[in-house]
């Protein structure tokens, strides 16, 4: 009894500001939009709205290429987003390269984690923004690991029941259960063009230029549908995914490096022939 009056006293507390503050959410439809990228749209069913997303990974994993790609597919879209630069290092000329509108995007330069939180705490609570992007990846580990769990927690309420895609960028998973997905990336080889074989063995000529990257993908955690089935447009195979299970790919159009770091992809010179000397 004493029970279901203090939850009748809450619910008239909170009512017009909380709705349904009891009633489980988990079961809402979840309204998402391409993350820029097919694989990550086959596999996750892209970015969801009203929740928080986070994408982990050490350096070079794809962490910069997925940044992009999701501000690149919002902003051509003529939606206003934001991007929260943890350490001041995001590159306008990539960005642009990449594909992303420049005059649809805001661009917070940060100094440390502090400054990061909070200019994310007030771009919240504005509001208007079709994404919000925080990239702590260039920040210590440790520092994001010492972010208090709370804090994504108000993050998580705060953008629920928005429109708002608000996008974590980090080194490994900091916001844990107040994420509704949560990727995972990591990188498995590069490629380099003018690579020789002899004898099973590798030999780089001195011509030998970056040529891409393959990366994996690994859903860590979603609250969304699981996707059953996939099929990679570069690869003839179809295979059954759980929601922790991954793929690997090689995305040429996401981290060419001709496009995103301005190196060149073009296959090594000839070397030039020499003619004999007259005797």
């Amino acid at each position: 009894m004493k029970t279901a009056t203090l939850r009748s006293d809450i619910e008239a507390a909170l009512a017009g500001r909380v709705t349904a503050p009891f009633t489980y959410r988990g079961g809402k439809i979840i309204e998402t939009v391409s993350s820029g990228i097919a694989e990550i749209d086959s596999l996750a069913g892209g970015l969801p709205r009203g929740s928080l997303t986070e994408i982990c990974g050490p350096p070079c994993s794809g962490r910069t290429g997925v940044l992009l790609a999701a501000l690149a597919s919002r902003t051509v879209e003529a939606e206003a987003c934001a991007l929260v630069d943890g350490r001041d290092s995001f590159d306008p000329h990539a960005a642009e390269a990449a594909g992303v509108r420049l005059k649809n995007l805001l661009w917070v330069r940060c100094r440390s984690v502090d400054q990061s939180l909070r200019a994310t705490d007030l771009l919240l609570q504005g509001g208007g923004f079709g994404l919000i992007a925080m990239d702590l990846s260039d920040l210590p580990a440790e520092t994001v690991r010492s972010v208090p769990l709370n804090t994504w927690f108000r993050f998580r309420r705060t953008v629920e029941d928005t429109s708002t895609i608000l996008l974590l960028i980090a080194q490994e998973s900091n916001a844990k259960t107040c994420a509704s997905l949560v990727l995972g990336l990591g990188m498995d080889s590069a490629r380099w063009s003018g690579v020789q074989e002899a004898a099973g063995l590798q030999r780089h000529t001195p011509a030998c230029l970056l040529d891409g990257f393959q990366v994996h993908l690994e859903i860590l955690r979603s609250r969304m549908k699981p996707v059953t089935e996939i099929s990679a447009h570069h690869h003839s195979f179809t295979r059954a995914f759980e929601d922790a299970s991954s793929f690997r790919h090689d995305w040429d159009a996401i981290f060419e490096a001709k496009t995103m770091w301005g190196f060149s992809s073009s296959p090594p010179p000839s070397e030039p022939k020499t003619e004999p000397k007259p005797k």
